[in-house]
């Protein structure tokens, strides 16, 4: 990590009232949950289009028109 990372991290981790380490792991969780959100989410997608499940043309026409 460089140096101003680092001192920002510090910054937070006194303004919090918690320790580097602490924040890190945070940090982490948060990258993780999300990235597992995404990557589920993309499966999920996979396996629609595989069964078929997915829109025709004319669905996906008539949901963007009620949008604009």
């Amino acid at each position: 990590m460089d140096a101003e990372k680092r001192a920002a991290l510090d910054a937070l981790a006194r303004a919090t009232d918690r320790d580097r380490s602490y924040l890190i792991n945070e940090a982490v969780d948060a990258y993780l949950a999300v990235h597992r959100w995404q990557i589920a989410h993309i499966e999920e997608g996979l396996r629609q289009a595989e069964a078929g499940e997915f829109a025709t043309g004319e669905e996906v026409t008539a949901a963007y028109a009620r949008w604009r």
